[in-house]
């Protein structure tokens, strides 16, 4: 019996025990689980701030991107305008200066003062010139002032101004001999989007300049064909790729430039056409009020001057030396009529006779002869009848030929030779008297280049030079106020010592 009491006492004790155990299990449970509730409620808090942390992140790297990526775009599309803009200034836009200087000093074998020029013998009354190298004893110079700019609507615009200078004094100072003058000043439009077909691509001008087709024998300081004036006109109205014509009307006074009255006493129509290499040139000209026309001297002209004329010219511009070789050539014939007659300066002689008619050739070539050598030969000749005076006649022709040969990259032997025959009979026009005869002239001539040392068009050139000349003693009666008519300066052979420098860019 006490057994079975210790027995139920035991188990109920055990019971008890497991009671208090599963009470506190359920208790300890329940904490833990409020525990992790409150933990999983406080990281699901943190997961929340975590992603509008995340939110707000990705937003603020959204428009770091979106600004990184504008100030590229705005960058990129800066130095795109940066560059157009360069490149336009650069290629179209701007101001550009250009210029032509020559000056030396020239003396003779006596040290002292000579005669020279490319117009010195009597021909070159009549624009018979003659070879220039060691023949010049002036200071010219022409400053040329530009400003260019293209639209955005493609069309350009151009502005040029030229200041020129010729002096024979040496002097620092020469304002009291001084030939200063705007020689010209124009504008131009080209490009303009309103015109289409033939105009399209033309260049519309006005102002006082010289022709921009116009071309010389540098070495004879002698232009083929000169039209200058004060005008307006078109360039390239092309008809096709490989046909363009040029339209103008120039206006020029007579007489000397000290004239007061400014009435323009001459008007010159000229059509210009090119094809390939050939050009037709045709002007036509008509001055009126005869009566108190002057000449280039100012002298008064006669009353039976030419007040019409028409002046022509074929052309033939080479990209080789007459087709034989390497190298350029130019080819022309002009002809003149009444106050066409002046083929050269057309339009610019107001004492010509509306007989007078005028022939004129030219023609002259550059290329390299290897070994270091290169040539120019040059021709000009002209026949003019009925010039000044019925009856009298003006003809001459000049050879001349100019070589160089390269010794080093900067230095340079330069030679030159002229002939010219002239038969001259004014009829006493301006008491001159008719005479024939020949001119000589041999030039040696060390120079030295920069650059370019073959090239005849490359500049700036410094020469020291010896020249000597002769000519037939017939051509010293020719006038007394010429250069062969000057006391001292007599055929015979005359030598001429100087130092000159020649420069364009």
């Amino acid at each position: 019996m006490y057994k079975k009491r210790r027995l139920a006492v035991m188990i109920g004790m055990l019971a008890g025990s497991a009671s208090v155990y599963a009470q506190t299990d359920m208790n300890s449970i329940e904490h833990r689980l409020a525990a992790l509730e409150q933990r999983l409620q406080e990281a699901e808090g943190r997961a929340t701030a975590a992603e509008k942390r995340a939110a707000a992140a990705e937003q603020k790297t959204q428009q770091l991107v979106a600004v990184q990526q504008q100030t590229q775009t705005s960058t990129q599309d800066v130095a795109q305008r940066t560059a157009a803009l360069e490149k336009k200034t650069d290629l179209t836009s701007g101001f550009e200066f250009h210029g032509y200087a020559r000056s030396g000093l020239l003396m003779n074998d006596a040290a002292s003062s000579s005669k020279s020029g490319p117009y010195l013998t009597p021909a070159g009354e009549t624009g018979g010139a003659v070879g220039r190298l060691g023949n010049e004893a002036d200071t010219y110079v022409e400053l040329n002032v530009e400003h260019k700019q293209t639209l955005e609507s493609g069309a350009t615009t151009r502005f040029k101004a030229m200041l020129a200078d010729g002096q024979k004094t040496y002097n620092d100072w020469s304002a009291d001999s001084s030939d200063l003058n705007i020689r010209q000043a124009f504008a131009e439009l080209g490009s303009l989007p309103d015109f289409s077909g033939p105009l399209k691509s033309s260049t519309f001008w006005a102002g006082k300049r010289f022709d921009r087709d116009n071309f010389d024998i540098h070495w004879l300081d002698s232009d083929v064909v000169f039209l200058a004036g004060t005008g307006g006109g078109v360039y390239d109205v092309k008809w096709d790729d490989n046909f363009r014509s040029n339209f103008a009307i120039y206006g020029r006074n007579f007489g000397s430039e000290e004239e007061i009255d400014n009435n323009v006493q001459n008007y010159i129509l000229s059509m210009n056409h090119f094809a390939g290499p050939l050009q037709v040139m045709v002007s036509g000209m008509r001055a009126k009020d005869n009566d108190d026309r002057q000449d280039a001297n100012g002298d008064l002209i006669k009353t039976d001057a030419a007040n019409k004329g028409v002046h022509a010219l074929v052309g033939l511009h080479n990209d080789s030396f007459y087709g034989l070789r390497e190298g350029s050539a130019k080819t022309a014939v002009l002809y003149g009529h009444g106050l066409g007659a002046e083929v050269k300066s057309i339009g610019s002689d107001g004492a010509l006779l509306s007989e007078a008619d005028t022939w004129r050739f030219a023609s002259y070539g550059v290329t390299p002869l290897g070994g270091g050598w290169h040539i120019a030969p040059a021709l000009l000749a002209q026949s003019s009848k009925d010039r000044y005076v019925k009856g009298d006649s003006y003809e001459w022709v000049t050879l001349n030929t100019r070589l160089i040969k390269e010794v080093t990259q900067n230095f340079a032997l330069a030679f030159e030779g002229s002939y010219q025959y002239m038969d001259l009979n004014p009829e006493g026009y301006k008491d001159r008297n008719a005479v024939n005869g020949s001119f000589y002239k041999l030039t040696f001539a060390p120079t030295l280049k920069a650059g370019k040392i073959g090239d005849f068009f490359s500049r700036p050139e410094l020469r020291l030079y010896a020249t000597w000349m002769d000519w037939s003693s017939k051509l010293d009666n020719y006038a007394s106020d010429d250069a062969f008519g000057s006391s001292g300066f007599n055929a015979g052979g005359e030598w001429n010592f100087g130092v000159q420098m020649e420069t364009w860019f």
